[in-house]
């Protein structure tokens, strides 16, 4: 590489359950990598059947970034991602390492290649006398609240959304304007290096669907004592943690303390995970249709991964 070419990254992105691990790891075995992982909920520590964390073994079989980084009291934000990476990137080129930047985590990509918007940072006491009223008066009477206030915002934002309820709120307060019109002034920074992005879409929504609930019955286990009930039931344990958390909002851990609650029983805790992981899916592939760089295989192709180590092996490093 020429003093003035810059370093190459690869993407791999995917909706959950398109196989990205497993072709990342494909490719570790083909070339010296390191793993960046593209994962909002990969970040917490003790959080691992859930999120279908990398095992012990698989973690081994190269180096991996961003995993197990911070504590589920604890948030990460889209700033936070992208200093990391941008640091990280530069240390493993320097390293001769291909850093591969592996999730599902499409805000993340999007802040990384897109650049970050112009909003404040959080403020603790102002999200608490927000939740205080949303206990109060329900999230919908605080989504209506934004709709006067915001309604571009709003209009996207389901009204029991209560995580970007609350944010979009906050903006306001924060800084007199909606979030809308702060983003309409977003500005693209060019990456100091090329990346090029790869998507593992299917091409049968409804197979994709069948891996959801097969993986999701895998997380769940047959018996309460084991699988992912019982690591929820061993984070509620620590007594700090609660259901307004990032960490216990992530597809799954939701569902589980709701049954831990006895809100919902078993067989209702199965098919809401299972829902809420398809339409977690459906929101990936609806943010990397709007990706028009990336380049797309089929995820259900039986060659999907050979196909995809080829691609990269093919790349001028």
């Amino acid at each position: 590489m020429s003093a003035m070419q810059k370093p190459l990254a690869v993407a791999i992105m995917g909706p959950t359950a398109s196989g990205k691990t497993a072709a990342a790891l494909a490719i570790a075995r083909t070339r010296k990598v390191e793993i960046i992982s593209v994962d909002s909920a990969l970040v917490y520590r003790g959080m691992d059947i859930g999120t279908a964390k990398p095992s012990p073994e698989e973690l081994a079989s190269a180096p991996h970034h961003l995993i197990d980084i911070i504590d589920p009291l604890d948030a990460y934000s889209v700033m936070q991602f992208r200093t990391d990476t941008l640091r990280l990137v530069a240390e493993i080129a320097a390293r001769g390492a291909l850093p591969l930047l592996v999730g599902g985590t499409m805000m993340y990509f999007k802040g990384l290649t897109d650049g970050l918007d112009d909003l404040p940072t959080a403020d603790a006491a102002l999200r608490v006398r927000l939740d205080a009223e949303a206990a109060r008066d329900g999230w919908p009477a605080l989504h209506a609240r934004l709709a006067l206030l915001d309604p571009i915002t709003a209009e996207r934002l389901k009204p029991n959304d209560a995580q970007r309820i609350n944010r979009a709120l906050e903006i306001i307060e924060l800084t007199g304007q909606p979030m809308s019109a702060l983003l309409s002034g977003r500005s693209k920074l060019e990456l100091p290096f090329e990346l090029v992005s790869f998507a593992l879409e299917p091409s049968d929504r409804a197979v994709l669907h069948k891996r959801i609930s097969v993986r999701f019955d895998q997380m769940l286990g047959t018996s309460d004592n084991t699988g992912l009930v019982a690591e929820v039931a061993r984070l509620r344990a620590r007594g700090d943690l609660h259901p307004a958390l990032p960490s216990m909002r992530c597809v799954g851990y939701r569902q589980a303390w709701d049954y831990l609650d006895g809100t919902v029983d078993r067989p209702a805790l199965r098919e809401l995970g299972i829902i809420a992981t398809r339409q977690l899916a459906k929101r990936q592939l609806t943010w990397l249709r709007s990706m028009p760089e990336r380049i797309v295989i089929d995820c259900l192709a039986p060659d999907a991964t050979e196909t995809l180590v080829a691609r990269v092996a093919a790349l001028q490093v």
